[in-house]
């Protein structure tokens, strides 16, 4: 049975390259019904914090990541690293330097694997120096406790990013040391910025967290960062990660470094806004109008459903939502500079004030009835539309551009319609 894990460091939030590392894993074990294990590597006692760890467990859950045994905690297994290494000790393997344990290197060996990712890689151990195993002060190395603690999880495949290619062939050493037969390994390239440095602020967030609050849906970030590895044989890029889990195949994995392409996350996040149920973006909506300092709370759902349903297909990132539409939540909406012009003219104003006096008087306010009162009040005056629209639009929005705007006046209901158009006529 094939089993993987992810080992994340309590030491700050889940980085989007270690949610790809995790995602990957994850598939592997789901598409092959294998086990998906986690390995908290908290050996940095002065820099890991319970508050990162939980942070990081959400962040796994809200990607739709699951797990199926306890984690295992490093902090809690430094005996077990010790006697290891003591073994390797009595083994003549490794020999004691103060209080520190080293590993000997055997001289003019090849270390050989065949990566899951790059295919063959091959390491002459002259390039490797002996390795530290147990440190001066007693706590173990890196690549020392992850043999030991992989080796205890049965660990078949360890997929991890391309930083780690140089940390392989000294893991494989210390298996071979122990009479263990090594895991498969395969390496990620890692994920680059769009100008192709490394991956940093300036190209976006950098956490699963930034992107949560700025209103990303976990499916479509998910799915987002499979595509930084692996891809459809048809080509598709908006793929549920359900479905995705019976495409994948590790085998597939590209071996180039991908580019984090912000632009396409949006795109790919729109899509699934798009495809959303409406009842489940409300609750992150209120979340992201308060953010704004916006009170959503004298609003029905039924009315921001309708505000949603305005926009859903505008909308990149949940955090658009609140400049999009504080319109219709308040009445001190500011006003485009570009869109003034259409309020200016002495005609425009009469022409408001006289479509203000029509609409009061309909008896249905739905979004057919405006449109065709609005056309019977142009024709009737040998008007062109675009000399109403204009500043119709900008004096119940305050925007030039943005949902229809008869759709619009219907949700916004009569009352707030006729006063906007009416203050917007007298000046």
């Amino acid at each position: 049975m094939v089993r993987v894990r992810f080992a994340p460091s309590p030491t700050g939030f889940l980085h989007i390259g270690s949610a790809r590392t995790a995602l990957f894993n994850w598939l592997h074990a789901r598409h092959t019904g294998g086990r998906f294990l986690l390995r908290v590597e908290d050996t940095d006692l002065k820099r890991s914090e319970s508050r990162f760890l939980d942070e990081i467990l959400e962040d796994l859950r809200w990607l739709g990541l699951d797990w199926d045994e306890e984690p295992l905690f490093q902090s809690r297994r430094f005996d077990v690293y010790r006697a290891k290494a003591e073994e390797l000790v009595a083994a003549g393997k490794a020999y004691r330097d103060g209080d520190a344990v080293l590993f000997r290197v055997p001289p003019s060996r090849t270390v050989a694997y065949d990566d899951i990712v790059h295919g063959r890689i091959t390491v002459e151990t002259e390039a490797i120096k002996d390795q530290v195993l147990i440190k001066s002060d007693g706590s173990p190395t890196y690549n020392f406790s992850c043999v030991v603690d992989d080796a205890h999880m049965g660990i078949t495949h360890i997929l991890r990013g391309d930083d780690h290619i140089s940390n392989t062939p000294k893991q494989i050493l210390f298996y071979e040391a122990f009479g263990l037969e090594p895991p498969r390994f395969g390496h990620m390239p890692l994920i680059l910025g769009s100008d192709g440095s490394k991956l940093s602020k300036r190209h976006g967030g950098v956490s699963v967290e930034e992107y949560k609050k700025e209103g990303f849906l976990p499916e479509a970030l998910a799915n987002y960062l499979v595509l930084l590895g692996w891809m459809p044989r048809d080509g598709r890029e908006v793929v549920p990660l359900e479905e995705i889990v019976r495409l994948f195949d590790i085998s597939e994995m590209n071996d180039v470094q991908a580019k984090f392409d912000l632009q396409k996350l949006r795109w790919i996040n729109g899509e699934y806004i798009m495809k959303a149920e409406n009842s489940r973006l409300l609750p992150l909506l209120r979340a992201q109008l308060a953010a704004a300092g916006q009170d959503s709370a004298a609003a029905t759902d039924d009315r921001l459903s309708k505000v949603l349903d305005l926009y859903k297909v505008r909308i990149k990132t949940l955090s658009e939502f609140p400049a999009m539409t504080d319109l219709f939540f308040r009445d001190d909406y500011a006003l485009e500079p570009e869109g003034l012009k259409h309020l200016e003219k002495p005609e425009s104003r009469e022409y408001l004030a006289a479509l203000a006096d029509r609409l009061a008087t309909l008896s249905a306010f739905d979004h057919a009835s405006i449109e065709t009162a609005f056309r019977a009040f142009v024709e009737e005056r040998g008007l062109k539309a675009g000399q109403v629209i204009h500043p119709a639009r900008m004096a119940v929005s305050g925007r030039t551009k943005g949902a229809g705007l008869f759709e619009m006046m219907e949700v916004l209901g009569r009352d707030r319609v006729v006063e906007r158009l009416r203050r917007a006529a007298h000046g």
